[in-house]
């Protein structure tokens, strides 16, 4: 196996690449990866609340229709306050069959078998355009692949833009070809303060805030017990709607009445359904719900549905060349919905046909001590190559 593999792997994971940090320095390197390997790179600057950002470009190829996108995302999750960490996250360390090290699995992995397949692949064969997209930001809304996505044809020039992708998330090499949205938005209950001596004159934003949440949680009861049956096989773990309950902030002290209480919280939605239609409901269900706490008659709090910020599905369809040639490349043979939000669906918008596909494993994605298989991170370069030669050659 070649050193310069593991070598890569160890650089992207060394840069810290949390998404509230810039990118720009690990983009940069990745740049001259491709550059040394004969493509044509393009650096796609943009900033996230005055944090530069950028993704990369890098290409190939003849200008002919009908090439492949091969994307992933070189952005992480936090791991400072992660409980479970033993080792150090920025450092690759192998013990045993794995390769440890934040984003090994989730994805910088598989961008390091990209920059492997850059050097392996003999770019005068090309007879379609192969086309590398890396982005930012994809742990906190896709908003790198927001950016890039309707700006890809300007970038590639006189080289028609591609529109099949193929996105290596974490899926230990299963297809999908679908996610459900996800929605985001705060739920604020604003009561009225006061000494806990004397419930009466205030309302307590928590109190109220608990009802909220029996009134949403009986939402996602009944969408849970409404499974539908056109994408049981897609979904077959949850064929429905799902919420979550994130995170949640509220009060002072323990004998101060809770004048505030705030919820953040996410539903996904089937792919074919209006992403908003769910946060409607919500917004009808808490605007007929009773507004006072348990220890006050007299006054009533007031709730506050914040804008949503959506994610949106993916719905790929079925039986393209890129779908054939992962199935013969990796031996699956059946296509499912990922449990996850992908950067495809902001492809997809553009009209490119997506599917998710990687050598990480999902269980790991977002862990402690993160890791891959050695065997899957090695083998990985000759899945890249094989669905190259069968795409672009």
């Amino acid at each position: 196996m070649s050193t310069h593999l593991y070598e890569v792997l160890e650089r992207l994971v060394a840069f810290d690449t949390v998404s509230i940090h810039s990118d720009v320095p690990a983009m940069e390197y990745l740049a001259g990866e491709f550059d040394g390997a004969g493509f044509e790179t393009a650096l796609h600057h943009f900033n996230i609340s005055g944090q530069p950002q950028a993704n990369l470009v890098a290409w190939a190829g003849p200008p002919r229709p009908d090439g492949l996108i091969i994307s992933g995302h070189l952005d992480t999750v936090p791991v400072e306050g992660q409980p479970g960490w033993d080792r150090d996250p920025f450092r690759v360390e192998i013990t045993g069959d794995r390769v440890f090290g934040r984003g090994t699995s989730d994805m910088k992995g598989f961008l390091a078998q990209c920059a492997e397949a850059a050097r392996t692949i003999d770019l005068d064969r090309l007879t379609r355009p192969l086309v590398f997209v890396f982005t930012a930001d994809e742990e906190v809304g896709m908003r790198g692949a927001a950016s890039v996505a309707p700006a890809l044809q300007n970038l590639l020039g006189d080289v028609p833009r591609p529109n099949l992708a193929w996105i290596g998330e974490p899926t230990s090499l299963s297809i999908f070809h679908a996610h459900k949205c996800v929605t985001a938005f705060e739920v604020k209950v604003s009561g009225r303060g006061g000494h806990s001596g004397n419930p009466e004159l205030g309302v307590n934003a928590i109190a109220v805030m608990g009802k909220a949440i029996e009134t949403i949680g009986g939402l996602q009861a009944e969408r849970r017990n409404t499974r539908n049956q056109q994408f049981a096989a897609i979904f077959p773990d949850a064929p429905y709607d799902v919420m979550n309950f994130g995170t949640i902030t509220g009060g002072v002290a323990s004998n101060i009445i809770a004048e505030q209480c705030a919820m953040r919280m996410t539903y996904r939605s089937l792919p074919d359904a209006d992403p908003l239609e769910l946060y409607r409901e919500i917004e009808r269900r808490l605007g007929a719900l009773d507004m006072h706490d348990y220890g006050s008659p007299h006054h009533v709090a007031t709730i506050e549905l914040g804008k949503p910020t959506v994610a949106p599905p993916l719905l790929s369809p079925r039986d393209t060349a890129l779908e054939r040639a992962l199935f013969a490349v990796t031996g699956e043979t059946v296509a499912r919905g990922a449990p996850f939000a992908t950067d495809g669906a902001w492809f997809a918008r553009e009209g490119i046909v997506t599917l998710i596909c990687g050598p990480g494993e999902f269980e790991q994605a977002h862990q402690p001590n993160e890791s891959i298989s050695r065997g899957a991170f090695e083998r990985g370069l000759a899945t890249i190559v094989g669905v190259v030669e069968r795409m672009c050659r």
